[in-house]
């Protein structure tokens, strides 16, 4: 005959129900599939209009909201009769104005290539610049970022921008002849082919967008905290809390011949 302890018993008849219960388990019986086609076709659902629209409303207003005024068209013009365009004013106006917003952060920038020609996404209006505009200018949530680079990667970031016609630049001017740059001048100064160079970039550049691969191996890497996007809003605001409009020019930085 087995004899159980009386308190062992009780914690074994105690464990049963634990047993029982980690053995339970549930079983599909059941299952039931239906397709809604989403299209114009769809009534709008007015609980999920009733949810949003209070949202919308404040951010149509936000968005439409005049932060500046423009005296030019800036057109995203990269390209003319199928040949890279070394400068326009789009890019211009966008390196110019992170350029001149970092250096608040940090003076000793030498010079700026914040975007390459594909990150800067459409034109902006002349006249009055909406909040929506910049937003569409650039839609990324991308940081401005500093690197200093060595002779050997300086040099090689100059020649992909002569290698692709042409990059938003600022601090930066150059000639391109037979896809080399040549003529290299940084914040007015001829180009010292043995020194660092700190640079103003975007994390997407830095981090080999479009190509770039310049900044792999930076002396120095610092991320500024401040999204491109939210410097140029900062820019355009202030131009205009002074009284100043937007008016690019064509200046030469980069030509090609």
């Amino acid at each position: 005959m087995i004899y159980i302890h009386p308190i062992k018993k009780y914690l074994v008849l105690a464990a049963i129900p634990l047993m029982v219960s980690c053995s339970s388990h549930y079983m599909v019986v059941k299952s039931n599939r239906t397709e809604y086609n989403m299209n114009a076709q769809q009534p709008a659902d007015s609980a999920v209009i009733k949810t949003y629209l209070p949202y919308k409303i404040k951010m149509d207003q936000e968005m439409n909201t005049v932060i500046g005024h423009s005296d030019v068209l800036m057109e995203k013009l990269d390209k003319k009769d199928g040949k890279p365009v070394a400068e326009n004013l789009l890019r211009n106006f966008f390196s110019d104005a992170l350029f001149h917003e970092a250096l608040k952060y940090d003076p000793t920038i030498d010079f700026a290539m914040p975007s390459t020609n594909g990150g800067i996404r459409v034109a902006l209006p002349k006249g009055d610049i909406k909040l929506s505009n910049v937003f569409e200018v650039m839609p990324f949530e991308n940081e401005m970022m500093l690197y200093v680079l060595s002779p050997a990667d300086v040099q090689n970031l100059l020649e992909y921008i002569a290698k692709t016609g042409g990059q938003p630049v600022a601090g930066l001017r150059m000639k391109i002849v037979n896809d080399k740059p040549t003529d290299v001048m940084i914040q007015g100064k001829p180009l010292d082919p043995k020194r660092n160079y700190k640079i103003l970039t975007s994390d997407y550049v830095a981090e080999g967008g479009d190509n770039v691969q310049s900044f792999k191996k930076a002396i120095e890497k610092k991320i500024m905290g401040i999204r491109m996007r939210d410097a140029l809003i900062t820019y355009i605001k202030e131009n205009q809390a002074a009284g100043k409009t937007i008016n690019p020019k064509l200046d030469g930085r980069i030509t090609k011949d």
